[in-house]
């Protein structure tokens, strides 16, 4: 655990408990509706139970066991779990168009730094659950790093910046249950490995090749505004975007036309951020996070706009939300 959660901790300098965040003690009646609390990431289904869409997780234990257990040092302790609330965007902040923004990344692209880094440093907060308790978040942090001779590490820690060094919800095993904060999860060294297809292959920095990669990220055009943002994930899962690379990204999201400018927020790790959202007419508002000086993907979070009682979600509930560090 040692070194890695070093390197890990020292990159999130904001305290949980900040007043950046929001997230603070829950009063008795929002204990009662935690399980309501949602965010998402990808299909696991529970034996024996339905399979649900593409942003459902594994199952969860009973809500009242797990009720318990979250409420450490008794009823007035504040829960070790906490799903993320949405973002809100800072009241009375202007908006950036994104093709300003987008000329702003250029002009930062043009000293050339920072570079391209093959691997990913990414923080999430995904949705867990079954087919009859209600949902619960899992967050954790994930660090690849690569090595000159082809060989990669994956690091996977329990951990949830917000709430730093309280126990936090994994499915390592399957089965989710509370664990320490900082519990690694999973640490995977690879044989070396090349591939000249997307996305393992080197991101061009120009904005029509850039589309051309993502489209054989996916394996098919891209039409869509979300489709678009899919790939962008994708990308940010495997590289850490240098300079000319998040410029060109810039300009293929301001040349979509689908997102529209918000306004200014501080997103979940303590930066700063110009929000850009499209709601998509299936009841999912996508909120894009980007640096207001340098055009850099910061985040992307997912929220449901419309109540889905069918799976204890209210409009408001964050399905998913990831954070892309350097």
């Amino acid at each position: 655990m040692t070194d890695e959660l070093d390197v890990l901790r020292r990159a999130n300098p904001v305290p949980g408990d900040g007043p950046a965040f929001g997230d603070g003690p829950l009063d008795h009646r929002a204990e009662l509706r935690l399980g309501r609390l949602l965010d998402g990431r990808r299909t696991r289904p529970r034996p024996g139970g339905r399979l649900r869409p593409v942003w459902v997780l594994t199952a969860v234990a009973a809500v009242a066991a797990l009720t318990s257990v979250l409420l450490l040092g008794g009823p007035a302790a504040t829960p070790a779990i906490a799903a993320p609330r949405p973002l809100a965007v800072l009241a009375d902040s202007a908006p950036v168009p994104l093709e300003r923004l987008a000329e702003r990344a250029a002009t930062a692209a043009s000293e050339g730094s920072p570079a391209l880094r093959k691997g990913t440093h990414v923080r999430s907060w995904s949705l867990g659950m079954s087919d009859t308790e209600p949902p619960v978040t899992l967050p954790e942090e994930r660090m690849v790093r690569w090595t000159a001779d082809g060989r990669h590490t994956e690091l996977v820690v329990a951990t949830d910046p917000r709430q730093h060094g309280r126990p936090v919800l994994s499915d390592e095993d399957g089965t989710p249950r509370l664990v320490d904060d900082g519990q690694v999860i999973s640490r995977v060294t690879f044989p070396p490995s090349w591939s000249d297809a997307p996305p393992a292959a080197r991101p061009p920095h120009d904005t029509g090749r850039l589309r051309a990669y993502l489209a054989e990220t996916v394996h098919g055009d891209i039409r869509t505004t979300p489709e678009l943002l899919d790939a962008m994930a994708q990308l940010l899962d495997n590289w850490t975007l240098g300079a000319r690379e998040s410029a060109a990204l810039a300009g293929l999201l301001a040349d979509s036309g689908g997102l529209r400018s918000a306004g200014a927020l501080t997103d979940r790790v303590g930066r700063p951020g110009q929000a850009y959202v499209y709601d998509d007419g299936s009841g999912v508002r996508h909120m894009l996070i980007l640096d207001p000086s340098t055009g850099a993907v910061l985040g992307l979070e997912e929220t449901f706009t419309t109540d889905r009682p069918e799976y204890g979600v209210r409009a408001g509930d964050v399905m998913q939300y990831r954070a892309w560090m350097r």
